[in-house]
């Protein structure tokens, strides 16, 4: 019962990650080679050695990813923290605009 309400143990996927560092744009993408829905609360891990992209390239590797769905506490917790840290970024003013 405890285990269903802090979520499944994590298993292995395949996974596509592409990362590429030029002029133009810093990045990186993992694709799952799998059916896999992530919701608020998994975490995802790619598995392996850290991955060093020289400047101007751009490398693609096949690798595997681990994946933990999130239960329902944690599913909860991280949507009220995620609100409550949106909230932050927003400023609200009762004042008149003459006054600021």
């Amino acid at each position: 019962m405890i285990g269903s309400l802090m979520g499944t143990g994590p298993y292995r996927v395949p996974c596509r990650v592409e990362v590429e560092k030029t002029w133009e744009t810093l990045e990186a993408h993992v694709e799952l080679n799998a059916d896999v829905r992530i919701r608020p609360g998994d975490a995802v891990r790619v598995l392996g050695e850290p991955i060093d992209v020289d400047f101007g390239e751009r490398l693609v590797e096949e690798r595997e990813a681990e994946v933990q769905h999130a239960g329902p506490v944690a599913r909860s917790w991280t949507r009220v923290s995620a609100l409550m840290e949106l909230m932050e970024l927003l400023e609200f003013s009762f004042t008149s605009r003459r006054f600021l």
